[in-house]
């Protein structure tokens, strides 16, 4: 029987995409990619979900790729730029879960610490939470097993009873790898499916 719900963030209730912001500073498309994948990569940014600072982060980019530093530091100084529109679909069937009075609902999500606040004004259903676990306020991130440990311990979930919701298919083989039944999000007519499934809805 579930009881515990745990969703990601990024990709399933919030849009966050970088290109949203760097679109802005460069005006040819493959050279903006070409920026991501070599320079502020995803690898990069998430050692600052895991707990670097951003003024460390930044620091050891500008010092690799001293002639892209106007761009890399856009990266933190203009970070709200990168958030779009929440999920809405995503959000109303948290919102139908919540309402239900049968679930204790989660977050487990790797975002940096110091960026989470700017989430937490814009996005008014995060306050809807039971909880939410930040990698980079614990300083480790999924898909290690001890950060979904934390979210287990801190809340006396029993892994047999939860379900967890992520994008990002190495997050699920590391809940499942710790007990945790769950669905590979890919959109939220999919998750209503399972969710209907598994007659959570």
């Amino acid at each position: 029987m579930i009881n515990t719900i745990i969703f990601d963030l990024g990709a399933v209730l919030i849009d966050w995409n970088p290109h949203y912001m760097y679109r802005t500073i460069f005006s040819d498309e493959q050279e903006m990619q070409n920026f991501l994948a070599t320079v502020c990569t995803s690898d990069w940014n998430e050692e600052q979900d895991a707990g670097r600072s951003l003024q460390e982060g930044t620091k050891l980019l500008v010092a690799q790729f001293p002639e892209h530093e106007a761009n890399i530091r856009a990266f933190y100084g203009r970070w709200e730029e990168m958030l779009g529109e929440p999920f809405h679909g995503t959000v109303e069937l948290f919102r139908r879960l919540k309402a239900s009075g049968k679930y204790k609902i989660y977050a487990l999500t790797n975002w940096s610490a110091e960026t989470f606040p700017v989430a937490v004004k814009r996005y008014e259903f995060l306050n809807w939470f039971d909880g939410i676990v930040v990698s980079g306020t614990e300083k480790m991130r999924k898909p290690t097993p001890e950060f979904y440990q934390i979210l287990l311990d801190r809340y006396e979930v029993n892994p047999q009873e939860a379900l967890f919701i992520d994008d990002n298919y190495r997050n699920i083989v590391a809940a499942e790898k710790v007990g945790i039944k769950s669905i590979h999000f890919t959109s939220s007519e999919q998750l209503e499916k399972e969710l209907g499934k598994l007659e959570l809805l």
